[in-house]
């Protein structure tokens, strides 16, 4: 590959005058890289787009929602918010499923400087319930599913008003979102600060409860424009490589994205969503994955770009009507929340002739990706995440923090704009993970000569499933709370499909029986269906433990690999 090309062409898109150009900005006392063009605010990345009046915006089932129209309603939401005292450095909760109003409360909430707080759809009562408290919203949107879990303890949003979205009926106390986009009123007036909590995203916690992540208008923005320098770089690389130049005066094309992942993500939200709003886009949204669906979709809306976990892009290449399609409007094909299989990305670049393979490595705590690799950069180094986007400092560090020589490896530290304020009401975990504004990734990395950085283990104790995470000990400390239960020892085994799924071993007290189901069962309450632990052990003996008490998982996961789990 020609990676003295992406040199040349990245030194030229973030040369001082280019449209990437990078300064150092202070911001808490710390320096931080950032773009300098960058607009301030999400507020003033949606007013922008008064421009594309009559085109698409939204696409759900039948329902298709222009520009003009989402305009109209994200104003009446944000009167209607405004009327209800709800004012800047407020919060207010989005608990639904991936419908259009997502997308308008949103942009609502960024455009007054009120903190939009995402709730995981999947989330059980209890979960919803802590998030709830945690962070305090003054206002809570929520669809028919989520109103339910909500309603059976009424105090968890206690001071809070209720909006009933796609919810027949309404029950009492509980605003009907017709109401809301009814008000009348233009946008009120706002000055938005760069640094304030645009959104609340919740990353699972490894105490036991979820940590609510503080993404800053700043980090959002830049995100967008690392997520538009990543494509503008490869293709300018590699038309130099080829030689095949692009024209100047062709028409650019609008960007279509398939939402394939949950908006409460910076997947779906921060990298999909946000590109697709800034070019003028429309976002084809999905009532859950389906790889026939999505062929229909991509098909059917022209789709330029579906980005999801790894698991979607191979079933959809892999689907038995994937050659009945036309799909020639894609133009790229991958995702984030897990590295892509080098085996995968080899088939994406041979099943879809107009599209490429690429992908993202990034976290809730840096308001989308660290680093994005594409097309034949990506196809030369498969199992590599790609450069680190051009408002970051990079490096691996050994466990005194100290970094290592180029191309050992360390843990992967970061610092920059993208980076998260913190964790709201966690000063301890906040301290714990960012040191002087570099952000303690917990993966285990190395870098290149080329400056391309590959994620070689996870030194969080973590299961990645189907691109959520999920820590071992929120579900250790679930399956505790059977009163059978006497060690409980949870980590992570590999799966074809989802990557990782959640397994347990699990000794139980003297005297008592115990069957997979019963245990299964108990934790469907207490926690998201995803982390309820797939495979089962259910021991007599002692689990084997370090000097220092802990489980040695590695050992026991070895131990189990040829019992059949329950």
């Amino acid at each position: 590959m020609h990676y003295a090309e992406l040199k040349t062409a990245w030194a030229e898109l973030t040369a001082p005058g280019a449209p990437f150009e990078v300064e150092t900005i202070n911001v808490r006392g710390v320096p931080l890289r950032a773009y300098k063009v960058a607009p301030s605010s999400g507020r003033e990345l949606w007013l922008a787009t008064t421009a594309f009046a009559e085109r698409e915006y939204l696409i759900y089932l039948g329902e298709r929602i222009t520009y003009a129209q989402a305009h109209a309603q994200v104003n009446a939401v944000a009167a209607w918010l405004t009327a209800r005292g709800v004012a800047p450095g407020d919060r207010v909760a989005i608990a639904m499923r991936n419908y259009p109003e997502w997308m308008l409360i949103y942009w609502a909430c960024l455009c007054l400087g009120v903190a939009a707080v995402g709730m995981n759809a999947w989330w059980v009562t209890e979960e919803i319930e802590y998030a709830l408290k945690d962070s305090a919203p003054k206002v809570v949107f929520a669809d028919a599913e989520r109103l339910a879990r909500i309603l059976e303890r009424p105090d968890m949003a206690a001071g809070a008003t209720l909006v009933a979205v796609r919810t027949d009926p309404v029950p009492a106390n509980v605003v009907d979102w017709c109401a809301v986009v009814a008000t009348p009123g233009a946008m009120p007036q706002r000055s938005v600060d760069p640094d304030a909590d645009a959104c609340i995203f919740y990353t699972s916690g490894t105490t036991g409860f979820p940590k609510g992540a503080q993404l800053t208008h700043r980090g959002c923005i830049n995100n967008l424009l690392s997520v538009v320098f990543a494509g503008q770089v490869g293709a300018l690389a590699t038309a130099r490589a080829t030689g095949v130049a692009t024209d100047p005066d062709a028409p650019t094309p609008i960007p279509v994205v398939l939402a394939t992942t949950p908006l409460f993500h910076v997947t779906a939200n921060n990298c999909g969503a946000y590109a697709a709003t800034a070019g003028g886009g429309k976002i084809v949204l999905m009532h859950r994955w389906d790889a026939k669906t999505a062929l229909t979709l991509i098909e059917a809306e022209k789709v330029t770009a579906m980005s999801g976990v790894p698991v979607m892009s191979r079933e959809l290449i892999s689907h038995p009507d994937f050659a009945k399609h036309d799909l020639s409007s894609l133009m790229s094909l991958g995702g984030g929340g897990a590295q892509l299989p080098p085996d995968l990305v080899a088939k994406i670049d041979a099943a879809v002739a107009t599209a490429r393979p690429n992908t993202g490595y990034g976290m809730t705590e840096t308001c989308g990706i660290i680093t994005a690799v594409a097309a034949d950069f990506f196809v030369d180094k498969p199992d590599s995440a790609g450069p680190a986007m051009p408002c970051y400092e990079a490096k691996c560090v050994d466990d005194a923090g100290h970094a290592v020589p180029l191309g050992e490896v360390g843990e992967l530290w970061v610092r920059g704009a993208q980076v998260i304020k913190g964790y709201i009401n966690r000063p301890d975990a906040t301290a714990e993970a960012i040191t002087d504004g570099w952000l303690h990734t917990g993966d285990i990395a190395r870098m290149d000569q080329d400056g391309f950085i590959f994620i070689v283990d996870r030194k969080k104790d973590m299961v990645l499933r189907g691109g959520e995470n999920v820590y071992c000990v929120e579900v250790e400390a679930g399956l505790y709370r059977h009163p059978a239960v006497a060690e409980a020892c949870v980590f992570g085994v590999a799966d074809e499909r989802l990557g990782e799924e959640v397994a347990a071993a699990v000794v139980l007290r003297p005297g008592e029986t115990l069957t997979g189901e019963a245990l299964r069962t108990h934790c469907a309450p207490i926690m998201a269906k995803h982390k309820i632990p797939r495979y089962l052990w259910l021991l007599d003996e002692p689990l084997p433990r370090n000097a220092s008490g802990k489980f040695l998982k590695r050992q026991v996961k070895e131990a189990l690999a040829t019992e059949d789990a329950v």
